[in-house]
This record gives structure tokens, sequence and C-alpha cells, in this order.
């Protein structure tokens, strides 16, 4: 009988159509595929199949991931890249191996799996796997996914994020650092809104306070910062109080959907939209519509994905969802842009960063790789490994320009139809 992993390979091959594009290696010690020198897909443990089995495509695969059964040998990025003709891409749209894998023709080819899998039922879920309460993006459920997310520890945040504390894209420049290129980032955002002294500001999803302090700090404003995580509240509060700054700026724990205490000259939405969802989007942009003032304006910084030919068939990957972002949705650039006018914003500029988002990915994949013991030690060695998957993976998404980020500069533009823009406004990015 052949070998574990050039059954598995020869499997693989044939429901494919197509040779493994990285090698593979079992829980025997048995190799199989391009023996090129490049990265290693590595199988610990036959229950990985056992997952997979049970869970055909993305979910099988990410707690197999997290439990340890399946591994990367070699460079993530590169298996990650060869991967992705046969994950996404392969075959058009809908193809790739997920697909496959929900395919009732992979189900009738079980048989062969089970031998090489061992007796079901699966292992348990990891422990690190978000279960969902009640219906999506009402308010229960919205603080459970932002605790899912945002408190595994401030020091863990910090040793992913470095010292800016800043969790969304940077804005990079030649040579420079990633403090540099995250405050190169938020100035960019004071800059668009026009920030000056004494402007009430409102920071929906304020994190731990980076933006808040900036604005305060090197404009003068006066800052609302709203967030559902508490232990990002504390941090942002610390940090505000060692800055000196607690007469400028109010952190609150507090959903957007309650702020009444407009109006606000400004307000920065910062990688916070992901979280708010398809059937709730309109109802997010008249509120922020709401909370502005004549004249005021809006930031919002939020990654969109590519439109499918059929958005009903539009799902959200079970990875992201079980694992990092529970209940978060992407929309394409289109929609949100339509959304905000059908608000009555008018979107004055519109800006993609998708590169610099994959630069920001891959330094804190860095961060994380290079104190890796001491991450594992402060969560999981599960929650290390989501971290590290989902961050390599999202940078290859943004380098193939599978998803993006766009800042929408927009104004609630007084009946007399005065902007308050100038001619120029592009030249804030100079």
């Amino acid at each position: 009988m052949a070998d574990a992993a050039t059954r598995l390979a020869t499997l693989t091959e044939d429901l494919l159509g197509s040779p493994l594009p990285l090698r593979l290696r079992a829980w025997d010690g048995s190799e199989a595929g391009p023996a090129d020198g490049g990265p290693v897909l590595v199988i610990r443990d036959r229950r990985a199949l056992r997952r997979m089995i049970w869970k055909p495509g993305e979910l099988g695969l990410a707690r197999a991931w997290v439990a340890g059964e399946i591994d990367v040998e070699g460079d993530l990025y590169e298996a990650l890249d060869r991967l992705s003709g046969l994950l996404w891409e392969r075959g058009g749209e809908g193809g790739g191996l997920l697909a496959v894998a929900r395919d009732p023709r992979v189900r009738a080819a079980a048989g062969a799996l089970l031998r090489l899998a061992g007796p079901l039922p699966p292992p348990k879920p990891p422990a690190e796997e978000a279960h969902g309460h009640g219906a999506r993006h009402s308010r229960r459920s919205d603080r459970q996914a932002i605790s899912h997310h945002y408190d595994v520890g401030n020091d863990f945040y910090a040793l992913v994020l470095g010292p800016s504390m800043v969790y969304s894209c940077a804005r990079w420049a030649d040579g420079g650092t990633l403090e540099e290129a995250q405050r190169d980032k938020l100035d960019l955002v004071a800059r668009k809104l026009a920030l000056k002294e004494g402007d009430r500001l409102l920071d929906v999803g304020c994190g731990w306070g980076s933006m808040a302090i900036h604005a305060a700090r090197e404009y003068g404003a006066r800052v609302v910062g709203i967030t559902l995580s508490r232990e990002q509240a504390a941090f942002a509060r610390k940090r505000i109080a060692e800055e000196g700054l607690t007469d400028r700026i109010e952190i609150r724990v507090q959903d957007y959907r309650d702020v009444a205490d407009g109006p606000f000259d400004a307000i920065s939405s910062i990688g916070m939209a992901e979280h708010v969802g398809a059937v709730r989007y309109r109802e997010y942009a008249d509120l922020l519509y709401g909370l502005l003032k004549p004249g005021g304006r809006l930031l919002n910084h939020q990654i969109s994905r590519r439109p499918e030919p059929d958005e009903e068939a539009y799902h959200v990957d079970a990875f992201i969802d079980a694992y990092v972002f529970p209940d978060g949705e992407l929309a394409p650039m289109g929609r949100t842009l339509t959304t905000l006018e059908a608000a009555g914003f008018e979107v004055r500029d519109v800006e993609a960063l998708r590169e610099h988002y994959a630069l920001t990915l891959r330094r804190w994949v860095a961060n994380l790789e290079g104190e890796w013991e001491r991450a594992v030690r402060l969560v999981s060695p599960g929650r290390a490994r989501i971290w590290r998957l989902y961050m390599a993976a999202s940078a290859v998404s943004f380098e193939r320009n599978r998803i993006g980020v766009n800042q929408f500069l927009a104004v609630r533009t007084p009946a007399s139809g005065t902007g308050g823009l100038p001619l120029r406004p592009r030249e804030w990015t100079e």
C-alpha cells in the first residue's frame, strides 16, 4: 500500500485535475509533490482529515490549522500564494479547492479519505472558535463579536502592533518605520477632516486611543472616542492620562447607535465599518450623517472586497467568521459609496491604500513571529496561530487585489452647496 503522502497527493490531484503546487508531508513522515526547495505543507496528525471530511471547505481546514494538526514549513507567504490558485481562483468564479470540497462528488469519494483519516467522529472544535448568540448585528451580538476579537489582552496587541497601537493600515513612505507610517496615516486623516483647535471629533471604533490622542495633541481637537471593548477603553484612558489630555478626550464604552450628543464638526471611523454588517450599513450611515453639523466631514476608512457576479451568493469566509472577526462583512467599494450618498453625504474623495495594507500586515506578522514564544504565553498556541495565518493570508489577498482598503471623505453639505473643501483637496497628500 502506498504511503500516506502519496495517497493524499494522488486523491487531491485526481479531484483537482492538476498537480499539487507545493510539497506535502504526512504524519507518517512520507512526502509527495514537487521537490523544488519551496515550502512544505505538513499534515502532522490524521485527525486533520477527519475535521475536513466532517466540515469540507474553510472551516475544516481552519480547525486543523488552529489545533496545530496542519502547518507550513518554509515561507508562509509563498505557500499561501501557491495555494491561492487552488483555494480561491481555480476554475474561475466559484472555483477552487474550497468550492470543490463542498461538491457532492467529493462526499462520494469520502471512503478513501476515511480509510486514511481513521474513525469518526472528528475531534471537538478548538476552544478559540467563536459561537454566535442572537441575531447578527444586534447590540448583544456586536458586543460579543468585538469582545472575541479585541479582548484577548492588550499586551498581545502591543506585541503585534508595536508602540503606535494602531490596528488599521499604515501609510508608507520609502524607508519608514511602522510607527512613522502609522503616524502619517493618522495625520492624513486629521488633514482630510481639516481638524483645528476646538473642533469636536467623534472617533467611532476608537481602539486604543491613537487617533483621539493625535487629534487632541497635534490639532487641539476635543474628542469623543467610542468602543465596545472594555479592555481597549481602559488602555486608551491610561494613555490619555499619561499624555495629560483628559480634559480634551473622553473614551466611552458605547455602541455607535447610542451616541446622542451631536453635532460634531468631524467624524473618523477607521477600520470599524467592517463590523457593521450589510443589514445595518444604511442605519450606520444615517446615524453618522445625523451626528455631523452642516458642513461637517466624515472620514470612513474601510476594507473592501471585489464585487461578486451574483452578490446574493456572497458568504463570509468561515475561518474569519469563526476565529477572527465574528459577524464581520466586507462590501464592494461601490456599494459603500452608494450607501453614503443615499444617507445624504456628498462623497468628495476616495483614496485606495491597498498596497499599504499589505506592507502593514507583513510588519505585524514579523512582530508576531519575532516574539512567538511570548505571544503564545500571552494568549494560547491556537490564538497565536490564528493571528499569524489571518494576517499573512490577508497580506497575500491585498497583494493579489482580492481585497482592498479605501478612505472615503464625505461631507454633510449644507443647503447652500458650500462644502468647505479647497478647490484642490488632494493637496493634503503632497
